[in-house]
C-alpha cells in the first residue's frame, strides 16, 4: 500500500507481514493525533484485546507537531516532538495488542483544507486494505478543528468506497467536547468498565502530553467514570466505565444525507428535550 507522505508509516507489533495484519482487521480507529485513539476509542481496543478472531488497527492522521509542552519537553523542537510522538503511539500499539498502526503524517494544514484529496485517497487505501467491521472516529461536535476535519475525511472516503467495502457501523466518539449532553436515546454508550489497567496504561504511556502539561490521564479516567455514574439517575450504576458515542453509519448507509442537518437533528433534540422539561414543570 503506497501513501503519499514518505514519512507515513505501517507499524506491526507482532512482526507479522503487513497486509495480513491489515486484512485480520475488525475494528479500526481513524484519529487526528497520537493518543486520540487510546481516549475515544478504547471500545474497540479493548473488544480486540486478547482476542483470536477479532483485531484493532490504528490510524493517525496528522504528524504530531504543534502540541503544547513543558518540563524535559519544554525545548523541544517541532521535529523532536513529532519523533518523540511516534514512539508513544508505537508503544500503545504495542501495549494494546493492535493489529497494526498506521501513521498518514500529514501536516494539521492539509488535514483541515478540504481540497487536499491526499489525505481522502490515503484513507480509501487503508480502507480498502483493512475492509473493518467498525470504524470509530471523532464527533461532528468535537470542537477541536483538526479532530472534525479527519471525521469529515473519513466520512467523505468512506462515502466514496462501494457500498461492500463499507463497515457495518461508523462510530463519532469523545475527546475535545463530551457527549454528555445528547439525548439518552441518542447517545452510544460503550461500557468499558474492563481492564481498567489497560485503560490507565494506554493514556499514561504519552508522557510528551502529560508531562507536557496536560493530565489526559485523570481526565480520560474520570470522564470515563462520570459518564457511568451520571448515566441513569434512577438507578444503581451497571458499569464504572463508560464512553459516549454518536452513531454515524446512516451517513454512510445514504451519502445524500446532509452532514450539518445530521448533528443538527441531535443539537435540535437536545434543546427541544430542555425546553419541554422547563415547560412541564414551570
Amino acid at each position: 500500500m503506497e501513501l503519499h507522505n514518505p514519512t507515513s508509516e505501517i507499524y506491526v507489533p507482532d512482526g507479522s507481514p503487513v497486509d495480513v495484519a491489515l486484512s485480520r482487521t475488525t475494528h479500526l480507529s481513524v484519529g487526528a493525533h497520537q493518543d486520540d485513539l487510546e481516549i475515544m476509542a478504547f471500545h474497540g481496543i479493548l473488544e480486540c484485546f486478547g482476542k483470536s478472531d477479532r483485531y484493532f488497527t490504528g490510524v493517525t492522521v496528522t504528524n504530531g507537531a504543534g502540541s503544547p509542552r513543558a518540563d524535559l519537553y519544554a525545548h523541544y523542537t517541532d521535529e523532536q516532538m513529532q519523533t518523540v510522538r511516534r514512539l508513544e503511539q508505537k508503544k500503545a500499539a504495542f501495549v494494546g495488542d493492535y493489529a497494526a498502526h498506521i501513521f498518514l503524517d500529514y501536516t494539521s494544514g492539509a488535514v483541515k483544507d478540504g481540497a487536499n484529496a491526499h489525505v481522502v485517497e490515503d484513507l480509501k487505501k487503508v480502507l480498502a486494505a483493512t475492509r473493518p467491521q467498525v470504524i470509530y472516529t471523532h464527533n461532528l461536535a468535537d470542537k477541536h478543528d483538526t479532530h472534525v476535519a479527519v471525521a469529515l475525511r473519513v466520512i467523505r472516503a468512506l462515502r466514496e468506497l462501494p457500498a461492500d467495502v463499507r463497515p457495518q457501523h461508523l462510530y463519532g466518539c469523545e475527546v475535545w467536547r463530551n457527549l454528555d449532553w445528547l439525548n439518552d436515546k441518542d447517545k452510544v454508550v460503550f461500557d468499558v468498565s474492563a481492564h481498567e489497567n489497560l485503560a490507565t496504561s494506554l493514556v499514561g504511556i504519552f508522557d510528551s502530553q502529560i508531562c507536557g502539561g496536560k493530565r489526559y490521564d485523570l481526565a480520560t479516567m474520570g470522564r470515563r467514570r462520570a459518564n457511568a455514574s451520571y448515566l441513569e439517575s434512577h438507578a444503581t450504576d451497571v458499569a464504572t466505565s463508560v464512553i459516549f458515542g454518536i452513531d454515524l453509519t446512516p451517513l454512510i448507509k445514504d451519502p445524500s444525507l446532509d452532514l450539518k442537518e445530521y448533528i443538527g437533528g441531535f443539537i435540535n433534540r437536545f434543546a427541544q428535550e430542555v425546553s419541554g422539561r422547563l415547560a412541564k414543570l414551570s
